[in-house]
């Protein structure tokens, strides 16, 4: 489906500049929602067992088994413009979150993988080395959502204070120029924004694609991608804005208050290439 297209299409109609929508739709990325409810056959499903190539171990550190987060056949997954996921095969994302939120500085992969099954392999439901390590089996099924970088999303709690809080004077230059570039570049921007979220609205709490441009995941992809030395590695506002626009989210966990959740992310151009092993896991913990 040209999404795009629809997009322009729906924009045009609300009497909406040609070139303001060609300036929102750079940064609009569409995201695929996974639920355990929905319309049509599931297109893979979250925890459970995995099906892995005959011979294939349970992906493991040392003792450690690393449990299965989501089995997902990218066939059956909606297409989406700009995004490169296989057009079949399965995708695999396995990861130890209490692990690879304490190791910050342990070697990027260590506690999460990511394996892909094409079609074709003759695999097997795998027997886990540790029944601890099997979570509850849910179905998952798909929907799109509309995703936005920060900057540009409404009322989101890490970027905000930028347009309601804070001073003109109090801002940083950066964020100067960005608020400029909204109200000179984007006079339509409430409009664009409530039109995409409109057509795309999934709520689901396990997202493909997108974006994962918080402080928390940016800061944990970049101490990784150089080799760890912290969790933090706090890049200046202009590059981390680069760098967010870089990577997209293979998975993206939502936040759950008390509890771990991992997002695994990857460059673009890995991801065109299907250099699995180029991606990296990003564990937060949110509590008092």
């Amino acid at each position: 489906m040209d999404h795009q297209g629809k997009f322009r299409r729906a924009a045009l109609e609300s009497g909406i500049p040609d070139d303001e929508i060609n300036r929102f739709s750079r940064y609009l990325r569409l995201a695929i929602g996974l639920s355990g409810r929905g319309d049509g056959p599931p297109v893979g499903h979250i925890g459970g067992l995995p099906r892995l190539p005959v011979g294939m171990k349970w992906p493991s550190v040392g003792d450690i088994a690393l449990p299965l987060l989501l089995s997902v056949n990218c066939g059956a997954l909606p297409r989406v413009d700009g995004f490169d996921l296989p057009a079949d095969g399965t995708l695999l994302f396995f990861v130890h979150k209490e692990r690879d939120f304490d190791e910050f500085r342990a070697a990027s992969g260590q506690y999460a993988r990511v394996v892909y099954v094409s079609d074709g392999t003759e695999t097997a439901i795998a027997e886990p080395p540790d029944p601890g390590c099997v979570t509850r089996r849910i179905d998952a099924y798909a929907d799109l959502r509309a995703d936005l970088p920060l900057w540009l999303d409404e009322g989101d709690e890490d970027w905000h204070e930028f347009w309601e809080d804070l001073e003109w004077d109090d801002m940083s230059s950066f964020q100067q120029q960005l608020a400029r570039y909204r109200e000179r570049e984007l006079p339509h921007l409430d409009e664009l924004r409530s039109l995409a979220y409109d057509l795309w609205s999934s709520g689901a709490h396990l997202v493909i694609g997108g974006y994962a441009d918080d402080e928390v995941t940016m800061d944990g992809v970049t101490a990784k991608s150089l080799g760890g030395g912290g969790r933090f590695s706090f890049l200046p506002e202009e590059d981390a804005l680069r760098s967010a626009c870089d990577w997209i989210p293979l998975v993206n966990e939502g936040r759950v208050y008390a509890e771990h959740y991992t997002k695994f992310m990857i460059r673009h151009d890995d991801l065109a290439a299907a250099r699995w092993d180029k991606a990296l896991s990003v564990t937060g913990f949110d509590a008092p």
